[in-house]
């Protein structure tokens, strides 16, 4: 009797499991180029690349202008027209405006991150808001991205669906 009951437990568990991994729906979406074909990226993307280029032509103007002097105080200290004490203040000025320039690239990518985190931010957002619209119209369970995903049939992937909840 104890036998029959663990044995019809362990059915009715099975069924049970079966059962509910038939009733989950599992989908997949290539998120990666949903973003690419945005417009909002695109247009993010180009506003970062201009930021990017505008920080980097100051740094290297600031680097241009440093080096500049440098080559003037070595061409002074060499023909002997500044004294000891003008070529160490001279020197100190210099090592001041080398700091300033490794400060300024640590604040560039700092800028840069602050950006791209701004801009993306509501890019992301309304994708994973259209994954979801479609999972949750559509009865998923699950959606996965496609880059992450070993196997998958086509029928499964939903990223129609949700280029169609984004406008594209």
């Amino acid at each position: 009797m104890h036998q029959v009951f663990k044995f019809t437990f362990v059915a009715l568990l099975l069924l049970v499991a079966t059962s509910v991994a038939t009733a989950q729906k599992f989908g997949f979406v290539n998120s990666a180029e949903i973003l690419a074909d945005l417009p909002a990226m695109k247009a993010a993307e180009s506003n970062l690349e201009g930021l990017q280029k505008q920080l980097q032509k100051k740094g290297q103007a600031m680097v241009e202008s440093f080096q500049t002097d440098y080559q003037a105080l070595q061409a002074q200290a060499q023909q002997g027209t500044m004294s000891p004490k003008q070529q160490q203040e001279e020197a100190a000025k210099l090592q001041k405006r080398e700091e300033e320039i490794g400060n300024f690239e640590q604040t560039m990518m700092t800028d840069l991150q602050k950006k791209r985190q701004e801009l993306l931010e509501p890019i992301y957002k309304s994708v994973n808001d259209a994954i979801k619209a479609v999972a949750e119209e559509n009865g998923y369970q699950f959606i996965f991205d496609q880059q992450v995903l070993l196997y998958g049939q086509d029928s499964q992937d939903v990223s129609a669906l949700v280029r169609a909840k984004l406008g594209l």
